[in-house]
């Protein structure tokens, strides 16, 4: 990622944290819709979930800049989601969420740019995540 999609990232969600409950719900509404045999994988209260969520979100945001340091801890949620029942088709989806869940909460002022910069970031993560999930499947 380049310094300025990290900016882009980073102002954009300080956007979203003031909406930051009604951007989970938007984000599992529309990861449902695109399959809703997720759901399942989601046990409990979704208002909690969507809390874990965007404090997740908080973190990684905050630190894109220093993304090298927080990886372990990435590659450590991707291993656990393993348990979840999480495979590796769905990383895709909740990218397309998670995007969907941004163009819906900003509309039109949603830039090109923005939307850009949150799919290098999405896809830098997820792409940490899919790998750790892989090494442990493999290591099993």
């Amino acid at each position: 990622m380049t310094p300025e999609q990290i900016a882009l990232v980073q102002q954009s969600f300080a956007q979203v944290l003031p909406i930051r409950e009604q951007a989970a719900q938007i984000f599992y509404e529309r990861l449902f819709a695109l399959d809703p045999s997720l759901r399942p994988l989601f046990k409990g209260d979704l208002r909690a979930q969507g809390a874990k969520l965007m404090s997740a979100l908080t973190f990684v945001v905050g630190a894109l800049h220093k993304l090298d340091t927080i990886l372990e801890e990435v590659r450590m949620l991707a291993r656990r989601h393993v348990g979840y029942g999480v495979q590796e088709n769905h990383y895709a989806l909740v990218g397309s969420a998670l995007l969907g869940t941004l163009e819906e909460a900003f509309g039109p002022d949603f830039t090109p740019a923005q939307s850009a910069a949150w799919g290098a970031a999405y896809q830098a993560l997820a792409g940490a995540m899919m790998a750790a999930a892989r090494d442990m499947q493999q290591a099993a």
